[in-house]
């Protein structure tokens, strides 16, 4: 018996997202919180996108990236935070089977290639600081969009294998998932049979889309720290922190919590702190991201002031 058909006891044809049910006085601040958060990454990650394209000063590799990161950011935290919404002002909290299915399958291929997307913005950082010489060449525009396609399809690939095989476990009747979002982690839960192989193809996931990049991202940012000890202008080691700095926080946000999420026991007792770790990479970290690249990047302020001025001039003319 599939999870469809284990759904639809009681004429319940989903799931009930219990969400934040344990704290109800927190419902209505989390709610208010949320949309503002959410409405700052439309505006942010919409902003980046724009002058990345709209800018010639930004069409370059970094930027280029950036813009894929900033898309995929729109794109994960709008398959999650909308049904979040709803559910913190609806009782009963439901979403159908479809939904579910949708939402695990997107958010978990958009997920899955932004950890791949990151590591390849840290091998970028790497050739521009580490080989500045070559970096035309070896960043050419094919092998950037070749990346980036790897990125998307090993995405794509990863959610085609896990979400099938947790869709494919028998509920026995339980609908009832504990958390605002339907996660691999949190259906394997619900499975009323052995899931030891569920969960053993659900760490080596984690493996290769978490570790893996990340151990290529510090050993990236490993050759990049000798390079900078190199740079005998205080200016120059300046710069090139100042560039990287942004990337750097982006990963240990992304990663930190997504890893307590990922590489923990499917029946880990950590629900509560799962919660609020997802919401963070889920609803916060898109937001953050947009912030994090125009405070600390000249050029893309420069580029927002630019191209503001350009509007506001066409509007008054």
């Amino acid at each position: 018996m599939g999870m469809v058909k284990s759904t639809n006891e009681g004429n319940i044809t989903g799931f009930i997202l219990l969400g934040f049910s344990d704290y109800p006085q927190l419902q209505t601040a989390l709610f208010v919180v949320i949309l503002i958060l959410y409405l700052l990454t439309i505006l942010g990650n919409t902003i980046i996108i724009l002058i990345s394209h709209l800018e010639p000063k930004l069409h370059t590799p970094m930027y280029f990236f950036l813009s894929h990161l900033s898309f995929l950011d729109l794109c994960f935290t709008s398959s999650v935070t909308p049904q979040l919404l709803v559910n913190l002002q609806d009782p009963m909290k439901t979403i159908t089977y479809g939904g579910c299915m949708v939402q695990l399958y997107v958010s978990l291929a958009l997920g899955s290639t932004e950890c791949v997307l990151l590591a390849v913005m840290s091998y970028d950082r790497y050739v521009a600081i580490c080989r500045p010489l070559h970096y035309a060449l070896l960043m050419h525009p094919y092998l950037c969009m070749a990346l980036t396609s790897l990125a998307w399809l090993s995405g794509v690939a990863t959610t085609l294998v896990q979400s099938t095989l947790t869709l494919q476990l028998p509920l026995c009747g339980h609908h009832q998932v504990d958390h605002f979002i339907c996660e691999v982690p949190v259906l394997i839960k619900l499975a009323c049979v052995d899931t030891t192989f569920n969960e053993a193809e659900l760490f080596v996931a984690g493996i290769l889309f978490l570790v893996v990049p990340i151990s290529f991202i510090l050993v990236s940012y490993g050759y990049i720290t000798q390079a900078v000890f190199k740079i005998k202008s205080a200016t120059g080691r300046k710069k090139v922190l100042g560039t990287c700095s942004s990337h750097v926080t982006v990963v240990i946000m992304f990663y930190g919590t997504i890893m307590f999420m990922y590489l923990q026991s499917a029946k880990s007792t950590y629900k509560d702190q799962g919660k609020f770790v997802s919401l963070f990479y889920t609803v916060v970290t898109p937001m953050l991201n947009p912030l994090i690249y125009t405070l600390r990047n000249k050029e893309v302020k420069e580029a927002l002031r630019k191209v503001l001025g350009k509007i506001l001039v066409i509007k008054f003319t």
